[in-house]
């Protein structure tokens, strides 16, 4: 059986305007910034099923809306998050824990009786948070520590950075960066206020290519500049961390202690049900410096963009690690069927273009949301061609 399920949308300052809203149709706000759209039983923004929410159904018969089998392995918890993000403003520069420290830390702040929605509040849950997003336009994002000859390329090219160089010390990237995090800001000034005033004339002019940290490096100059006219230490993080641009149907996978940073374009994101970040810079929001050091993976990242594997002639899917979740995307031409014979666990398949008619004879169209229950089969038959994003858990 298929359910319809109603998505909330996030209203992040970084969002876009028309993309979220297109896809939805009316009545998609349109007078504020559309971010993300949330798909799921997160409590930050839980989807609505029928009359209830989904975290009600759930709590009132878990083996029936998750399956035994996922019931039991995620202790009666929908595992994970789907979204669409539209990225118009850079996000802050950040990193999630491992399941091992997400518990701890959850349970220390509790402990200490910080309020979940206070600002310094870190550990927001119990849970990790691996991520997978596929790029649904050119998308822009910063993935992992670059090489250390990368990296220490980068600081003899930016006259304004050399003089970090004795603290990279032939490839000390966890000393540096420690060094960055803690430095006072007058010495944060000092560096980058140089840098600023030189990049902001051929930024200006357009004559910087974003295939170069120059750009969005002037571009978080640009906007998140602190008050005072003080700059943001996350800028430096721009320069350490490997630059990417994904391309339609491209994915990539952010593992626990990865330091990333999503620029701009719009995906699908699909994650461990859990809203716990450790922030770098680049935003308003509270940074942790001593919780991001002790979580960072300090390794180089040689990126692993996922181009997706067949899985039949309509399905793509997106691999991963990750036990919590599975990607894939459908396409269906004029006329053709997909069939899922039985499903393990809760699915939820998002129509991004054209529409479908399941097996009981309901339409869903563009922007619209299904839940297909546990242990039963679903049958979708495109109208005049569709594309559907297809969440569930991965149970092998």
């Amino acid at each position: 059986m298929i359910h319809h399920l109603h998505p909330k949308i996030q209203h992040y300052a970084w969002g876009g305007y028309r993309f979220l809203p297109e896809l939805l149709g009316p009545p998609a706000p349109q007078d504020k910034p559309c971010a993300e759209l949330w798909m799921g039983a997160h409590p930050g923004a839980p989807s609505m099923v029928q009359t209830a929410s989904l975290p009600e159904h759930i709590a009132a018969n878990p083996a029936r809306w998750l399956g035994e089998a996922v019931a039991r392995q995620f202790a009666g918890q929908f595992p994970f998050l789907f979204k669409i993000l539209d990225v118009r403003h850079m996000l802050s520069i950040q990193a999630h824990p491992t399941k091992a420290k997400a518990e701890a830390g959850f349970r220390r702040e509790n402990e200490l009786g910080i309020p979940l929605d206070a600002p310094n509040r870190v550990y927001k849950d119990a849970n990790h948070k691996p991520e997978l997003m596929v790029a649904l336009s050119d998308f822009w994002l910063l993935h992992g520590f670059r090489r250390p000859e990368a990296i220490e390329a980068e600081l003899e090219r930016v006259a304004e950075l050399r003089p970090l160089l004795p603290h990279f010390n032939g490839g000390d990237l966890p000393g540096l960066y420690r060094y960055l995090m803690e430095m006072p800001q007058g010495d944060v000034d000092g560096l980058l206020l140089p840098l600023r005033a030189r990049l902001a004339p051929s930024f200006d002019a357009g004559a910087l290519p974003k295939s170069s940290p120059d750009y969005w490096a002037a571009l978080a100059f640009r906007d998140f500049e602190l008050p005072g006219g003080h700059c943001d230490r996350g800028v430096f993080s721009i320069y350490l961390l490997n630059l990417l641009q994904l391309q339609p149907g491209q994915g990539i996978f952010q593992a626990a202690g990865i330091p990333h940073a999503y620029l701009e374009g719009q995906n699908v994101e699909l994650m461990a049900n859990s809203d716990n970040v450790f922030r770098g810079g680049l935003t308003p929001k509270y940074i942790a410096v001593q919780e991001l050091l002790n979580n960072l993976v300090f390794e180089p990242a040689e990126p692993r963009i996922i181009p997706g594997e067949p899985a039949s002639a309509h399905e793509t899917v997106y691999p991963t690690p990750a036990p919590d979740f599975a990607l894939s995307r459908i396409v269906l031409p004029a006329m053709q069927e997909y069939i899922c014979p039985e499903t393990k666990g809760p699915e939820l398949l998002l129509l991004m273009q054209g529409a479908v008619i399941t097996g009981e004879g309901e339409r869903f169209g563009q922007g619209e949301v299904m839940y297909a229950m546990p242990g039963e089969g679903y049958r979708l038959k495109a109208e005049s061609g569709a594309v559907v994003y297809r969440a569930r858990v991965s149970l092998g």
